[in-house]
């Protein structure tokens, strides 16, 4: 029987998700070329080459389409539909970017966490990229939309493994109500604020600074830390607390 194997391409997309103003938000990059219909901005990502490792062509492309150097960047999901690349849109703009056949464009996607930090918001001025808040995306070429919202809920996935993830996006020192609405963020939903300080009052490694916010408006916050060495010393007492009880 014969069979009908395809020119395939594969690429690289990366997902980098900063928290601020109580949002996530996604780093996004203008597209290089003349607007393509209505769709200006995608995430950060691009073709491989023949002689790339997949994990080294990740970072090579975050760094020239942003110029952010060597982040912690997870592998998370391919996404290999059919039809992922076949708006005309996408097909025209593909065209003018690399002039290939391509029948299938395969994408590997990475997910990471940053602060951001003025370093960061240096690099969101270059005139090709820009934060975006992640509850108000404009629609983007091929399935960008798709590969955001999997990574949103791979996120979760995260968050409920190692609670700790969530201080990648947290600044050094922050307050609960940053803590609390992070968490709002993360879940993508509204979560009690006196629940909210009762289990924040069991997390040892939620340690107090002497110090509280200046100039504010409103009545000032104590700033906390992550203390990561005792979430080390407490992660590992329970688990094996709960290898005592099996």
């Amino acid at each position: 029987m014969k069979t009908n194997f395809i020119h395939t391409y594969v690429s690289v997309d990366c997902i980098v998700l900063g928290f601020d103003n109580d949002q996530l938000n996604v780093l996004l990059v203008q597209l290089d070329r003349e607007k393509i219909g209505d769709k200006s901005l995608k995430l950060p990502g691009s073709l491989i080459y023949d002689h790339e490792d997949v994990d080294d062509a990740a970072q090579r492309i975050l760094f020239e389409l942003t110029g952010i150097k060597r982040m912690n960047l997870r592998q998370f999901r391919c996404f290999a539909s059919p039809d992922r690349a076949s708006h005309p849109d996408d097909i025209k703009w593909m065209d003018k970017a690399y002039h290939p056949n391509i029948n299938r464009l395969i994408t590997v996607a990475y997910l990471s966490l940053c602060k951001i930090d003025k370093k960061l918001n240096n690099v969101s001025k270059y005139k090709s990229t820009q934060w975006r808040r992640l509850n108000d995306l404009p629609q983007m070429p091929f399935d960008h939309n798709l590969i955001v919202k999997a990574a949103r809920r791979e996120i979760e996935r995260w968050v409920e493994h190692d609670p700790a993830i969530v201080f990648e996006l947290l600044p050094h020192k922050f307050t609960i109500s940053q803590f609390h609405a992070l968490h709002e963020a993360v879940y993508n939903r509204k979560i009690d604020i006196r629940n909210f300080h009762k289990k924040v009052k069991n997390m040892p490694y939620i340690v107090a600074l002497d110090e509280k916010q200046k100039n504010v408006t409103h009545r000032a916050a104590r700033y906390y830390k992550f203390d990561k060495t005792i979430y080390k010393t407490t992660k590992k007492q329970f688990i094996i607390l709960n290898f005592t009880h099996l």
